[in-house]
């Protein structure tokens, strides 16, 4: 899909004459600039019309509108936290690329939270913990759960607290090192990583901090609907983002590419494919023209050649840009990070775009329980 679309395109797309689409823009609906080639003819925003094309789709049902939102349709939940817009990730107005050039994770976490204090993931005592990793992140943060407070009837300020002290227990379990630096740079000297390494751990820090509705942070959502402890909603963010279709996808990238070595990439693409599974760190729905975390990192990464080759015969195989993942994958293959790096530095990140969620909800005070559309037996009257 293109970026911008002719008037013959997006009618054809929406099945509605020349009025309507105009009566779209004119709502602000659809957005429209001059056609840089012909400047008296006019182009129309693609992924507006696709949203508009879905809703068509569903029609006025309420049933099929709810259905919808569960899959890449209808908003289902109001933020002011972050969105995708036209392509672009934001946090809170500000675009999360431009806001990666320098922030810090921490930074970042007071953009999210609306902060009115510095944010610290502070770890200031040497830690006990002997190996670093996924498991060693779940057993800490669910003992951090345990212990918590229930998060209804507090003031932000104090879940702000619970979330950094949760954020800090994460921080060490993946493997930063104590101190109070900021945590890309005892992550780095964690994975003996110089001062350059160490900045492109902070870019992606920033990058991955949130991402709107996606399937971690809704569960995260959830867990603070109920009034869970902070902790508790990090905790069932975690064990969302451990599946291959989400956090997981950057580990699945690098199997990927040795893959691709092994068989060479025409080969390797055709097997992933014939197996009916998704190429990792390859598209996104949300990005049809390419996703601009991973545009915004990938600069900056020493590219080895085994990911080129999968990255061009990809492109020319699928026509898929390369995403976050597939940055990930090249990060970590080129600062020789620990092999399931791309999941550390997307919980360790994300766990402060759940935070924001779950103090925006329990501020909310609204419970999230939607019903389910039963088609089983009924039974005897």
């Amino acid at each position: 899909m293109s970026e911008w679309l002719t008037r013959e395109e997006a009618l054809a797309r929406l099945n509605v004459r020349p009025q309507t689409l105009y009566a779209y823009v004119s709502r602000g609906r659809i957005g429209m600039r001059p056609d840089e080639a012909d400047p008296r003819r006019s182009q129309y925003r693609a992924d507006d019309i696709a949203a508009l094309a879905t809703r068509r789709a569903c029609g006025r049902s309420p049933q099929a509108i709810a259905e919808s939102a569960f899959a890449w349709g209808e908003p289902a939940i109001t933020t002011a936290i972050s969105t995708v817009l036209h392509g672009r990730l934001v946090y809170r107005g500000q675009d999360a690329v431009a806001l990666a050039t320098t922030a810090t994770l921490e930074e970042t976490a007071g953009l999210l939270w609306a902060s009115d204090a510095p944010v610290s993931f502070a770890s200031l005592t040497v830690s006990t913990v002997r190996e670093s990793g996924t498991p060693t992140a779940f057993a800490r943060l669910s003992a951090l759960a345990a212990e918590g407070w229930p998060s209804l009837g507090r003031r932000p300020a104090m879940l702000e607290q619970d979330g950094a002290s949760a954020t800090s227990v994460l921080a060490t379990s993946l493997g930063a090192g104590p101190g109070a630096a900021p945590v890309h740079e005892r992550l780095a000297r964690g994975w003996s990583v110089d001062a350059a390494g160490a900045d492109l751990i902070r870019k992606a820090l920033v990058l991955l901090a949130d991402h709107e509705l996606n399937a971690s942070t809704f569960a995260a959502r959830v867990a603070a609907s109920t009034g869970a402890p902070i902790a508790a909603c990090l905790l069932a963010g975690l064990a969302t983002l451990t599946g291959p279709r989400h956090g997981g996808a950057g580990t699945a990238a690098i199997a990927l590419v040795v893959d691709a070595e092994r068989l060479g990439p025409d080969e390797a693409i055709t097997r992933w494919l014939a197996h009916d599974r998704p190429l990792p760190g390859f598209g996104h729905q949300l990005y049809p023209e390419g996703d601009p975390r991973g545009e915004a990192l990938l600069p900056d990464v020493e590219i080895d050649d085994g990911l080129l080759r999968l990255r061009d015969a990809v492109l020319a195989a699928t026509g898929l840009h390369p995403n976050v993942d597939f940055a990930l994958a090249a990060l970590t293959r080129s600062l020789r990070l620990p092999a399931d790096a791309p999941l550390r530095l997307f919980a360790l990140a994300r766990s402060v775009g759940w935070t924001a969620h779950a103090i925006e909800q329990v501020t909310s005070n609204r419970p999230i329980r939607p019903r389910a559309r039963y088609d089983g037996p009924v039974g005897p009257e």
